[in-house]
């Protein structure tokens, strides 16, 4: 098994890691957000890339999501650790706190390349379960390391951003049962679903939205996040060990999920098909 993590807002290094290797690759999807990193700690290598690129330039809608995870399943990842700021929906999951999704809502506006499977390639894939619980134990295994609420299972709704919610919209997705509101795991999610890869997030939560209390400012969220940065540098600390030790299978989603007959394949779209299926 191979393990990746994508850094998200406030996450743009680990730098209390020892870094390998800085890697530049390239997709049939474009590049990524950002070089990808191999990094090690207790001598467990993994990759890491950060999803709003170095500087935190690229908008949540002009994420190239199909090139960052196709750069890691390229590399012969198999697990992916998805580190993202998010609102809270609900009272009992507090700002500063970690949370951890079971499922996501797709809110956003069909801005987003959400699939690998076009352009003369069809397949359909489940995303009814698109969180490996198998992760998610690992992450159980090992919060007692870090000093901070841990809340597990609940949904992640995801909108286009880059504005957050109005109050009304807010209401609204606490409404249909929401737990905590974002901006990028989704298609980030489904599409490691189609690339056969276990996925978990580890939500950094920052504020209430704006349905709790008057709406926060980008430097009140900025100040928690920071607060965080280090909580969840400590999780990964003990996290990413953990994860190789488990060493935990899991069934791949995408297996038979590709119905275009062979004889219509391109040569391209066979080599885009035996990285993602293999």
């Amino acid at each position: 098994m191979k393990l990746g993590i994508i850094g998200g807002s406030g996450v743009y290094d680990l730098d209390i890691l020892e870094e390998v290797e800085s890697l530049k690759i390239q997709t049939p999807f474009g590049e990524p957000s950002s070089k990808i990193k191999k990094l090690k700690v207790s001598d467990y290598e993994f990759f890491f890339v950060t999803r709003h690129g170095v500087g935190h330039h690229i908008s949540p809608s002009d994420i190239n999501y199909r090139a960052n995870i196709f750069a890691l399943k390229k590399l012969g990842v198999t697990h992916i650790i998805s580190i993202s700021a998010v609102g809270s929906l609900k009272e009992e999951v507090a700002p500063g706190d970690f949370f951890m999704p079971d499922q996501f809502i797709d809110w956003t506006k069909g801005l987003r390349k959400r699939s690998f499977f076009e352009d003369g390639i069809v397949g359909h894939i489940s995303v009814a379960q698109p969180i490996s619980l198998e992760l998610v134990e690992s992450i159980k295994s090992v919060q007692n390391k870090v000093d901070t609420n841990f809340h597990f299972g609940g949904s992640y709704i995801c909108i286009e951003g880059p504005q957050y919610s109005s109050r009304a919209e807010s209401e609204l997705y606490r409404s249909i049962g929401a737990s905590v509101i974002g901006m990028t795991n989704v298609p980030e999610s489904y599409l490691s679903v189609e690339a056969g890869i276990a996925y978990a997030t580890v939500a950094l939560v920052t504020d209430y939205d704006c349905w709790k209390d008057e709406a926060c400012s980008l430097e009140e969220i900025t100040a928690v996040i920071n607060k965080n940065v280090s909580n969840v540098k400590e999780l990964l600390k003990h996290l990413i060990p953990k994860i190789y030790q488990d060493k935990k299978s899991f069934e791949k989603a995408n297996l038979n999920a590709v119905v275009t007959d062979k004889s219509l394949r391109t040569k391209e779209q066979q080599e885009i098909l035996d990285i993602l299926l293999n």
